[in-house]
């Protein structure tokens, strides 16, 4: 099954409906020495679907810094090819 087929018969578990977004954000961790960039490619209040060059170097937990200013404590809860989904908090 293709995954376009999946998205379209796999339940929703977001508890709010995401917002498709082209924002430029980092990624920072190990007290922010360490950064690499990303592309924030949907975002709610409570999570976001970021795009990476490599999601195997992504920290389970980090700070998700965006292109307005704001920083989000994250943590990872799932990787997929070059996407990778995190929650805030």
């Amino acid at each position: 099954m293709h995954a376009t087929a999946m998205e379209h018969t796999s339940p929703e578990r977001r508890s709010e409906p995401r917002v498709r977004t082209f924002k430029s954000g980092k990624i920072a961790f190990n007290r922010h020495f360490s950064v690499f960039d990303c592309l924030v490619r949907n975002l709610t209040s409570h999570g976001a679907c970021l795009e990476v060059a490599d999601s195997l170097g992504v920290p389970t937990h980090f700070d998700l810094v965006l292109s307005d200013g704001t920083t989000h404590p994250c943590r990872m809860i799932w990787r997929f090819g070059d996407r990778v989904g995190v929650t805030f908090g």
